[in-house]
């Protein structure tokens, strides 16, 4: 179980001493092994603020590669794992500022400040807020936020609104009693309650990926734009925009860091023309982004790239080229899907290990690659989907992106 902070913890951790005692416990492994070793070593000299140590530390390491510059913050494990990638948050800052120039922006549910870190470096915004119940994770946000001047911070209730400003953004979490939820209305705050109090208020409301945003149409008259995100090939959320006059009705945001360390965004938008050919085989099977696919937006991503459906239910394409950041394979075959018939396929081309792709059929890639028993040297993958009513798989060559 993850330690639960205290005001007092945060203090001491935001204070020189604590500052010093931090980069000491910083230089050991405090790794599930070696626990039970540090851990006396650092009661004896830091009792009673050992764990609090431990667990920012512990936080720190697991934020790399996902808050910048972690090492400054004070943040616990159940923080992080609510916290938006720095990356994503940059990004949709940018857009905020973009849509409301000079405008100011309150972050109703700011926890430890990774959204008010970036939200205060997006150029062209008046001002920036953030609140929170919670007054441990508000008096980490305001150790995080030192030296960044224009932004405030208040205890306040999301439900309960505190400011004027011209924009809402809010994180509801996203568990419940059972584990993670999609369920509207297991939120906290509730969902359905957050757009209410702020109707009429322009508002960003970040959400599971699986939130079924259509309901918020279909059953509840609500109409909100849906942005749905990706970082690195990973689908990081789905973010709603109220009072989205102007925005197209979905868009996909495809982030990538490139090798430089330099985030790239594609977008692409329900507004972006979908006829594409006529569903078939070519050189090359896509696999488009999680973001384009959440988003419905796979005819919209074929046209922009030349490329077409292998059928019009499913999510793979194909085409005489990979575009650019996308995942493809190249097929070398094409067999049926039962076992004998892949066995025979895939000996046939020495393979040894084996990358399996489903969509539109029930196949448990683990419990199949078992199956097989594969014997040769060559790495593959096989493709697995159907076209029509018919299962078939493509063996391929590794998948590479372009």
């Amino acid at each position: 179980m993850a330690y639960e902070f205290g005001l007092d913890d945060v203090a001491y951790l935001a204070s020189a001493e604590g500052t010093d005692a931090l980069n000491v416990t910083a230089g050991l492994p405090l790794t599930d092994a070696s626990l039970l070793k540090d851990l006396p070593a650092l009661r004896a000299r830091y009792a009673p603020r050992e764990a609090a140590l431990v667990e920012t530390i512990r936080a720190r390491r697991r934020a790399v590669g996902k808050l910048d510059s972690p090492d400054a913050l004070l943040l616990s494990d159940t923080a992080l794992q609510q916290a938006t990638p720095s990356a994503v948050a940059a990004h949709r800052a940018a857009d905020i500022a973009a849509r409301h120039p000079g405008g100011v922006v309150h972050d109703v549910t700011c926890s430890i400040g990774a959204e008010l870190l970036s939200l205060s470096t997006a150029a062209g915004l008046g001002g920036v807020i953030g609140s929170d119940l919670d007054a441990v994770r508000l008096a980490m946000a305001a150790h995080n936020l030192r030296g960044r001047p224009g932004v405030q911070l208040a205890r306040a209730d999301a439900l309960a609104p505190c400011s004027r400003a011209d924009v809402v953004v809010a994180d509801p979490a996203r568990r419940s009693a059972r584990g993670r939820t999609f369920r509207l209305d297991e939120l906290d705050p509730p969902l359905l309650e957050l757009l209410s109090v702020y109707a009429g208020r322009p508002m960003v409301v970040k959400c599971a990926p699986g939130l079924d945003y259509r309901m918020l149409r279909d059953r509840f008259s609500i109409e909100v734009a849906v942005q749905v995100t990706s970082l690195d090939g990973g689908v990081r959320e789905a973010c709603l925009w109220t009072e989205a006059a102007g925005l197209p009705d979905r868009r996909a945001s495809v982030l990538r860091t490139d090798a430089d360390g330099v985030v790239r965004a594609d977008e692409y938008t329900s507004t972006e023309p979908d006829d594409i050919d006529e569903p078939g085989v070519d050189e090359w099977i896509v696999d488009p982004d999680g973001a384009v696919v959440r988003a419905g937006l796979v005819r919209n991503y074929a046209r922009r790239h030349g490329l077409r459906q292998l059928d019009p239910q499913i999510a793979y394409l194909t085409g005489a080229a990979v575009p650019p950041g996308a995942r493809g394979f190249r097929i070398i075959d094409r067999t049926a899907v039962s076992e004998r018939a892949l066995r025979s396929a895939l000996a046939a081309h020495d393979c040894g290990s084996l990358e399996i792709l489903v969509r539109g059929l029930d196949v448990d890639p683990d419990r199949l690659r078992r199956k097989l028993k594969l014997r040769g040297s060559t790495p593959l993958s096989l493709v697995m989907t159907r076209i029509g009513r018919t299962g078939v798989a493509f063996v391929c060559e590794p998948g590479v992106r372009h």
